[in-house]
């Protein structure tokens, strides 16, 4: 049952006036202030007898719909005698409005889960993590992962994405969705995980004034959507709505459901790796699909690789084990979940009131054109 905005915002208060640290393993900790040199040693020392955090220092703090932090350790002899890594990269919510945000969605829970459930299973590119946990009680979650600061070129809305790196896109997201294409462990203790129109209800229903916040965010991006587009601003909320609960009805998979173009890195091989995994829900594959590929690539890019690119991604999805899909179903799936991409992108321009800022708006507004461009070109108001 998803829990209040009241109900979250006073478990996180009497979390902050009592002052608990996290000691053992066992322990979740609520902010960046309640690690120890004791937890951090039951985390990153444990398969190295003896050794032991002796001080650490938060560093390179940066908030978003999570919040994250780079932690420096400094260790004993037998830490430093077992190569134990001098940084650790860390994700949480540990401010009032990112709990209540990630809690109300689920996604304190979902993070964790991907990481203990599905990471070692999967052969995709995505962080290596050290530890994962969630603590249903506070709707506190922590991610321990090895630092990859220098080893990887995580993107921005100034990252260009060459036609081989979007080939690379298609090719991880086909692992993924045929991995568990109408798997019969989606939504059990295997893979537990919310289907995306019980997320998306969540996250909507559970942040008074989204779709306000949405409309209000399509007005300021004007200068940056076609005028097609925008003219018809007020169908945009309703056929969104239609968008997600065509997954109710559509063949299941596990989708990451943020693939934005920020949630991609570059490594040295050539590939390409997504991180942050809030958002993990069970869904069809096309919101993942058509959000990865309209954010990702300029928008001439997409539009002169498209076709190529979709041909790849069904040919991969056969080729890792899902059945073949009719292509004219599949553009129909995409030019529908359009929808729900640009709102994720609205939102995060003008957030609701209780949710905190989540990008800078320079990102915001490149990507929000990049979906509109993709909007008017499919003729995604007319989708449904």
């Amino acid at each position: 049952m998803r829990p209040s905005i009241a109900e979250v915002s006073a478990i996180y208060d009497a979390e902050q006036a009592a002052g608990k640290k996290a000691r053992t393993l066992a322990d979740v900790p609520g902010t960046y202030e309640a690690i120890t040199d004791e937890w951090l040693t039951a985390v990153v020392c444990r398969n190295a007898p003896g050794a032991a955090v002796t001080a650490h220092q938060v560093v390179d703090r940066s908030d978003g719909s999570s919040n994250r932090a780079r932690i420096r350790l400094t260790y004993n002899d037998a830490g430093h005698k077992a190569g134990l890594p001098p940084t650790v990269f860390c994700k949480g919510v540990v401010t009032k409005k990112n709990r209540v945000l990630q809690a109300v969605c689920g996604g304190a829970k979902s993070e964790p889960d991907i990481f203990n459930l599905v990471r070692n299973v999967v052969n995709i590119e995505t962080p290596v993590h050290i530890h994962a946990a969630y603590d249903p009680r506070s709707y506190a979650y922590i991610i321990v992962m090895q630092d990859m600061g220098g080893i990887s070129d995580f993107c921005n809305e100034k990252s260009v994405i060459s036609r081989a790196q979007a080939e690379k896109i298609c090719n991880t997201l086909a692992k993924l969705h045929a991995r568990y294409y109408e798997s019969p462990d989606l939504g059990t203790l295997r893979l537990p995980f919310k289907t995306w129109p019980e997320f998306w209800a969540d996250a909507v229903d559970g942040n008074p004034g989204w779709e306000e916040a949405c409309d209000s965010a399509v007005e300021a991006a004007v200068d940056v959507i076609p005028p097609g587009v925008y003219k018809r601003r007020s169908e945009i909320w309703a056929k969104t709505q239609l968008s997600v609960a065509r997954h109710n009805v559509l063949p299941k998979t596990l989708v990451h459901c943020d693939v934005h173009l920020g949630n991609w890195y570059k490594v040295g091989n050539g590939d390409m790796g997504v991180t942050d995994w809030q958002a993990a829900s069970i869904g069809h594959w096309s919101r993942d699909f058509i959000y990865a590929i309209s954010t990702t690539l300029a928008i001439e890019d997409r539009r002169a690789w498209f076709d190529d690119l979709l041909n790849l991604y069904l040919a991969k999805m056969v080729e890792y084990g899902a059945p073949k899909i009719n292509r004219n179903d599949a553009m129909l799936n995409i030019r529908q979940q359009l929808m729900t991409t640009l709102a994720f992108w609205t939102i995060t321009l003008r957030p609701a009131p209780n949710m905190p800022p989540m990008q800078p708006e320079s990102i915001s507004y490149a990507l929000i054109k990049r979906i509109a461009a993709a909007m008017d070109d499919m003729d995604a108001l007319d989708a449904f």
